[in-house]
This record gives C-alpha cells, structure tokens and sequence, in this order.
C-alpha cells in the first residue's frame, strides 16, 4: 500500500506547538502506532525463561535506563495514515547512565546524534503531563498499535507515573490498562495469520513479506512507527482479523491488559509528574498465548 506520511522531529522548542496540532488531529485520527529507542539489554532474558524471571529482566532495564526517543504514527480506522512524531528525550546521558555498548553503537551508526539529544530534547517531566492532558481528551477512542511492544508500554507507564514499573506482570498489566484502553501487538497477530504463523518475524522482514516499503532510516522511532502503522494497516486489508481477540495481549507476557472504566483518570498521575522523583531499582514477572488463525481475506 503506498504511504505518505510526513516524520515530524520534536525537540524541546517545538514540543509545545506539535502537542496543539497532535491534539487536533486525534480528532480524525485516533490509532496511534508506536516505538521506541532506548539504551538496550542491561540484562538479556533467555530463550524459554520462567515468567517471574522475564518480568524481573523487563523491570530491571526499564527502571535503569532512560528512554531516548518515541515514535507516534497517527492513522484513522481505515488504515489511512496522517503524521509521524518522533519525541526526542533528553533525560539520556550517555557520559553517565547505564546502557548496553552494543545497542548503543547501532543508535549511532543508524544516524542518531546523543549530544543533539542531549542538548534539545524534551524532559520526561515536561513531556508526561502535557502529553497525559492531551490525551485524556480522547482516551475512549484512542487504539494503540505496536510490534513486540512489551518494552515500547513499559517505558510509556514508567513516564506517565514516573515511578519503578510494579513488582509483578499482573500489577504492571492493570496500571497499562490506566492508559492504554485498547492495545494491539502485530508480533503476536502475525502469529495467527495463514504463511506468517511460525516465522521468526522482525518487524523489517515483516514488512518485506507483506510489500509494505520503509520510509526513514531503520532504528529511528519515527521511522519503526510509521513502518508499523503501515504494515498493521496491510494486515487489516489481507486478513480478516477479528481485533478483540487480540486487543490488550504484548508479546512475551500473558497478562492482558484489560480495559478499565471511563472514570479510572489517567489525570490522577499528572501532579507528581511535574516534579521528578528518584526511580527506585528492580522487583518481579510473566510471558505468551493462545487464540486462532486468521487466512488471507
């Protein structure tokens, strides 16, 4: 399918204008597809590991390192995809916080520039509360779409409560359900659908399968959301997917993240964002699933 979408880079100057327009197209385009860079594996979980150990290993990474930048590609129901926003944060010290070397040299190779980053990116404790506000006014329409996105939803809950991530994959699953109504891993509906069920599939060979075409560099989360807009739409359009029995299952863990009642407000975790509080480090979690296959339409 073709796709033309426009990658916005957001920094700290511009952040305050694309949060208006970002609020106004919610309006008409409320599937956000997302993904994130973040410093690597400080802990690498093995193949077939326990749950408790996986969670353990998610929880540990995610509460050590500091995000570096989201990518939010906008898309109606249709498939038909608007702007791409790609968050830079400047929390990311790379003088001084921890980080895996290896996915750190990637970053850089892949066209990532740290001391920009740095320098101009917007801080998590500016970002969350102005990004919560938005949102909470089209909460009850908003679709989250990602692939193998367990990591991409635990640096998201880690800055909208700028808290540790909870001590279990259960507790972590019912404060994602705070924010994300309604959330969808393409990793794990490809494993259900007919020629794609059993391939070890990365997002990148996912989309040559499908035809869908890159735009933007690999490894910019720009570019890795509008690739999974794109393919999640292409997947709608091959496959009669039925989404509620996917909506709220991320790769890996098998606590879904259930839907909670309009009156549970995301707004309760905007006033001790405004002033940063020390993470606290490691505690405990879960991993798979089973559903049906979906055939080509």
């Amino acid at each position: 399918m073709a796709v033309v979408s426009k990658i916005l880079n957001v920094w700290c100057e511009n952040f305050e204008i694309v949060m208006r327009f970002l609020d106004k197209l919610l309006n008409c385009f409320n599937v956000l597809s997302i993904d994130t860079e973040f410093p690597g594996f400080l802990r690498n979980t093995p193949r077939n590991a326990p749950a408790v150990e996986s969670y353990n290993d998610l929880k540990f990474n995610v509460d050590c390192t500091h995000l570096i930048q989201l990518g939010i590609t906008l898309s109606d129901k249709e498939g038909k995809i608007s702007y791409t926003f790609e968050f830079n944060f400047s929390d990311f010290d790379l003088k001084k916080d921890l980080h895996a070397g290896d996915s750190i040299q990637l970053l850089k190779d892949s066209g990532l520039d740290f001391d920009k980053i740095r320098k101009d990116g917007i801080p998590r404790c500016v970002f969350a509360p102005r990004f919560l506000e938005v949102l909470s006014k089209h909460r009850e329409n908003l679709k989250w779409v990602t692939f193998h996105g367990l990591y991409d939803i635990a640096y998201l809950v880690k800055i909208f409560t700028n808290d540790a991530l909870p001590p279990t994959a259960e507790a972590f699953s019912g404060v994602a359900a705070l924010f994300f109504q309604s959330v969808f891993d393409i990793k794990v509906v490809a494993g259900y659908c007919q020629g794609l069920q059993g391939l070890k599939l990365g997002l990148s060979k996912l989309a040559r399968i499908l035809n869908v075409k890159r735009h933007g560099g690999a490894h910019h989360a720009g570019s890795d959301s509008l690739l999974t807009a794109a393919v999640f739409a292409e997947m709608k359009n091959r496959y009669e997917l039925e989404e509620s029995a996917f909506d709220g299952f991320l790769y890996g863990m098998d606590s879904r993240i259930e839907r909670k009642p309009a009156e549970i407000m995301m707004l309760q975790y905007m006033q001790p964002l405004m002033i940063p509080q020390p993470l606290l480090v490691p505690t405990q979690f879960h991993h798979p699933l089973a559903l049906s296959y979906y055939v080509p339409a």
